[in-house]
């Protein structure tokens, strides 16, 4: 989550955040939060439409949290929003992976059954060609010339 998506949720502004998060930068390594390079910052920018008032607070690249970091953000930002917004969020997390997790579970269901079902179109096919040449084969055996000994039966 970006730091003014945070600051937003926990009612203080983001100069205030990103200020209490300098405070405590030991408390953010970098797999709790990051500062957007300039190059993201700018495709980040060009990809969200905003007015002129939104672009002026963004002469920073933004510090982007993961769930470590927003969680670690409580302990920063004491107040009691701040505690009741970040149990809301470490809440939505969790749900977030259990749907990850269910998903992945679906995920490999349709794959095994996919596998079944390939195997079974497989054999199917086979008896299915298996049965049109043994058909073709029949009626070419019935239209082929005789050779041999031969009687007319039928003038007689």
């Amino acid at each position: 989550m970006l730091d003014r998506d945070l600051a937003e949720l926990y009612g203080v502004e983001t100069r205030v955040l990103k200020q209490a998060v300098r405070r405590n930068i030991k408390r953010f390594p970098d797999d709790f939060m990051f500062q957007l390079s300039k190059e993201e910052f700018v495709n980040w920018r060009s990809q969200n439409v905003m007015s002129n008032a939104d672009k002026m607070g963004l002469r920073h690249p933004p510090f982007a949290f993961t769930e470590q970091g927003v969680a670690m953000l409580s302990s920063v930002l004491n107040s009691d929003k701040a505690i009741d917004v970040n149990i809301s969020i470490m809440r939505a997390f969790v749900l977030l992976r259990q749907h990850l997790n269910d998903y992945k579970d679906l995920k490999e269901q349709i794959t095994k059954l996919e596998k079944e079902m390939n195997i079974k179109f497989k054999d199917i096919n086979q008896a299915l060609n298996y049965l049109l040449q043994k058909d073709k084969a029949v009626i070419e055996h019935e239209n082929r010339e005789r050779i041999g000994f031969k009687t007319d039966l039928k003038k007689k």
